[in-house]
């Protein structure tokens, strides 16, 4: 494996002072803490101890000045809603919460007490911020998406799989964002390189492999994966398909790549629920509230090539993608 890595600089303030840090934690503390997806997930789990141990080390510890609440959604809308109302009648001092449909949910619930989101693509639209550099409200956080990076997906998988000339953008409208925040940067970048875009819409697991069917029917196919926490919960699926219908996909995450998906550009979650742990610092140390802390575009982007899934399909990985990749499994 190759590791190199490059960071893009977002407008949003990525630090805070130094006297904020150095206030002194309440007596104690209950957060609450409601993830989209099932306790299952392995890279969920990862990314849960990546945000507990960074609130460890800013001086919060669970059982002794610190209660945590967990809560799982299992990528259910009726689970997720259950977890919110529960989590809210609880009163804890701040919410964290991961994905659109979850932080959706809690905002339903609740208009005062403090939440952090990570995983939200776009939050002005469904109105949970007013705008980025003041949401206003209640609400604040991380989202995962920049929309320069909708093109970056057309232009790698044009790059890796240079015979493409139509994509599909497979997502669930029920869990995904609004998709015309998406698709103008993709068609934009697409018109360009001659490939011809279009929606792929599935609404239930089951509906996934007739996707795949169709793109391996049609010479030249391939598939974006759109953000959207339906395409992670199915990610072993989805890479499973496209191995077995030789379809080119390029997916937003990296542990897509590291688990057999051919290549994947996005931002890095891990880093985005570190920062998520220092809102909630800030918040229940009195230093900030929602309102007032800027909602923080990705700032750190990772490029994963999987070299062996494009053996497999065929495909000679150019020696320029290799070299700007943070990460080439072999």
């Amino acid at each position: 494996m190759r590791r190199r890595e490059f960071i893009t600089l977002s407008g949003a303030a990525a630090a805070w002072p130094l006297g904020a840090r150095a206030q002194q934690p309440v007596a104690s503390a209950l957060i609450g803490v409601l993830l989209g997806v099932a306790d299952s997930d392995p890279v969920e789990q990862a990314l849960l101890a990546a945000f507990r141990a960074a609130l460890g080390k800013l001086g919060w510890t669970e059982g002794g000045n610190l209660r945590v609440e967990l809560r799982w959604g299992a990528s259910n809308a009726d689970r997720i809603k259950a977890a919110a109302k529960e989590l809210v009648e609880l009163k804890p001092d701040a919410i964290f919460v991961h994905s659109t449909p979850a932080t959706s949910a809690l905002a339903h619930e609740t208009r005062t007490i403090p939440i952090v989101f990570v995983n939200v693509s776009d939050p002005i639209s469904p109105g949970f911020a007013a705008s980025l550099a003041h949401p206003g409200g209640n609400i604040t956080g991380f989202t995962n998406l920049d929309p320069a990076m909708s093109s970056k997906w057309v232009e790698l998988l044009k790059e890796i799989a240079p015979r493409t000339v139509r994509a599909g953008v497979l997502f669930n409208p029920a869990t995904a964002p609004p998709l015309q925040f998406t698709m103008r940067a993709i068609e934009t970048a697409a018109s360009s390189l001659g490939v011809e875009v279009s929606a792929a819409p599935v609404h239930a697991k089951e509906e996934i492999e007739g996707v795949f069917a169709a793109q391996a029917r049609n010479p030249g196919s391939g598939l974006i994966m759109a953000p959207d926490i339906f395409i992670a919960t199915n990610r072993n699926l989805i890479i499973e398909l496209a191995a077995r219908y030789s379809v080119p996909a390029i997916y937003f995450l990296p542990f897509f790549a590291k688990a057999g998906g051919l290549i994947s550009y996005g931002d890095d979650p891990f880093e985005q629920w570190r920062l998520a742990a220092g809102y909630i610092d800030r918040i229940l140390k009195g230093a900030a509230r929602p309102a007032n802390l800027p909602i923080q575009a990705p700032t750190k982007f990772q490029l994963v090539v999987n070299l062996k899934t494009a053996k497999a399909l065929g495909l000679a990985v150019p020696a320029r993608l290799l070299a700007t990749a943070n990460e080439v499994i072999e």
